[in-house]
């Protein structure tokens, strides 16, 4: 059975809107609002054509329909995150940071803290480095609202700040490895992090205690898996992971998200519960992870994707994936229009796409028992259709990708579960959070193995053009490929889709 992709033009329509409406250079926001009012007539035109009769006398064709209704709702969705992005940038000025950075200014900067610490060597010292969402600049004394990612380096501990904070600091502004950073001396909290965002920040850093004592790649795995934190990963373990493309086990994502809802669903069916007693569970479940991961762009598309499923669910409707993923992605660039420029977002959604659209029919052509096919169509399908955007962060292929995640992938399940028990359990029961957290060392210390086998074979990681011209053409293999191998390789008729 095809998927239903009738809502994909309109998601694809929404992600085209809103990567124009945040675009650089700094975008006049009186231009989006006369395309969000274009948009809006352009649907409302189309809404007529579906209920009223044009032309001849009779009904609409029913093709048409469907098309015009396509068409409107493509046009409302755009012109709403246009809307929603106009407004914000209405309210904004026009600071450019990154000239700023390039010719090296002081600035002084209001700015929540998004990122945990990671500790950094310099001057003698470490100092730490932390994400921040900067929200006002100060430059030659002229200050102004913006809204911009920034790299801050300062002197404080990872115990004085916690994400949520609201901080300002000044400094020197410069170019950085991942774009603007600001080297500061200190930085001064002005307004805490909500009450329920230092609770998650308490139960981390419990998490973190409990696990000081195990083996390097636990100590760093483990909290990574569970819960996104990678600040004490080796760094040999790192770059291992880079290689083999195995760092979506430490950046939580749809993966994560699935087994922890599946788990959660494993044991209401033991418990016998209703329908709707399982989703109220499955989703304050859900909720809970998320705060716990924090709210990064990918946690959110897998999230938005697992509440679209569970609403279906009580609805008792089919829950459709492809329709499932739109919906999700429509929604939250409705409501954050910049997210269509968060690599992590586009890289959890294509992995998702190819996933339920990839996954079954290369499934369907590997001899085997189905539980195996999947096994090896999974991995297969991320890499196919995450390795064109990949190259635009780092102009290499991983050879032995496919075989690392494959042997990786069984313990990615005991890894989280393992893990997420050990923070539950460790702001009361430290020793027996650290138990846990070792039995889950199990599951990463293998994964960590994989990594670093298949990174120091000859030819892991072949280098590959760099930028748009290089993923396109990646792209494009990969599509002839895939074309030619399912044009050469018959589905086997014995097994059909789970």
């Amino acid at each position: 059975m095809r998927p239903d992709a009738r809502l994909v033009p309109v998601a694809l329509g929404a992600w085209c809107a809103a990567w124009w409406a945040v675009g650089e250079p700094t975008p006049d926001p009186v231009g989006r609002v006369a395309w969000a009012l274009g948009g809006l007539a352009i649907g409302a035109v189309a809404v007529t054509c579906v209920f009223h009769r044009t032309g001849p006398p009779g009904p609409v064709p029913r093709r048409v329909g469907r098309a015009c209704a396509l068409l409107a709702c493509s046009c409302l969705t755009a012109a709403s995150v246009l809307a929603v992005a106009a407004v914000d940038l209405a309210a904004r000025g026009g600071c450019d940071v990154r000239a700023i950075a390039a010719a090296g200014g002081w600035v002084s900067v209001d700015a929540v803290v998004v990122g945990d610490p990671v500790p950094t060597t310099g001057f003698g010292a470490t100092r730490w480095r932390r994400g921040l969402d900067v929200v006002v600049v100060e430059h030659r004394s002229v200050r102004c609202a913006v809204r911009t990612p920034l790299d801050v380096v300062g002197g404080l501990g990872p115990e004085d700040v916690v994400v949520g904070d609201t901080i300002t600091t000044s400094g020197v502004l410069g170019e950085g490895l991942r774009g603007p950073e600001l080297s500061a001396d200190g930085l001064v909290v002005t307004a805490p992090a909500p009450a329920l965002l230092r609770v998650v920040a308490d139960v981390r850093a419990d998490l973190l205690s409990a696990t000081d004592g195990l083996s390097p790649q636990a100590r760093g795995l483990v909290p990574g898996a569970a819960i996104g934190d990678t600040t004490r990963v080796p760094e040999e373990v790192t770059d291992a992971m880079l290689v083999t493309s195995l760092t979506h086990i430490t950046a939580v994502s749809g993966g994560h998200v699935a087994v922890v809802v599946a788990a959660v669903a494993w044991c209401c069916g033991g418990l016998r519960l209703r329908r709707r007693a399982r989703v109220l569970v499955a989703g304050a479940a859900l909720t809970a992870f998320v705060l716990l991961v924090r709210p990064d762009p990918s946690v959110l598309r897998a999230a938005a994707t697992g509440a679209v499923g569970l609403l279906a669910l009580v609805l008792r409707r089919p829950a459709a994936a492809v329709p499932g993923l739109s919906a999700a992605v429509v929604v939250l660039l409705v409501l954050d229009p910049w997210l269509a420029r968060s690599f992590g977002f586009v890289l959890s959604t294509v992995a998702t796409a190819g996933l339920v659209t990839l996954a079954g029919p290369i499934a369907r052509r590997i001899p085997g028992p189905r539980v195996l096919a999947f096994a090896v169509a999974v991995p297969v399908a991320a890499q196919l259709v995450c390795g064109p955007v990949l190259i635009l962060l780092e102009p290499s292929v991983s050879v032995y990708a496919v075989p690392a995640n494959l042997l990786a992938c069984v313990a990615l399940a005991p890894a989280t579960i393992l893990g997420l028990a050990a923070t539950a359990v460790a702001p009361w029961w430290p020793a027996a959070a650290t138990l846990i957290a070792w039995c889950a060392g199990l599951a990463t210390g293998w994964i960590a193995l994989v990594a670093q086998v298949f990174a120091a074979l000859p030819g892991a990681s072949l280098t590959w053009p760099e930028g748009l011209l290089g993923a396109a053409g990646l792209a494009v293999l990969t599509a002839v490929g895939v074309e030619g191998l399912r044009r050469a390789i018959p589905p086997l008729d014995e097994r059909a889709d789970p």
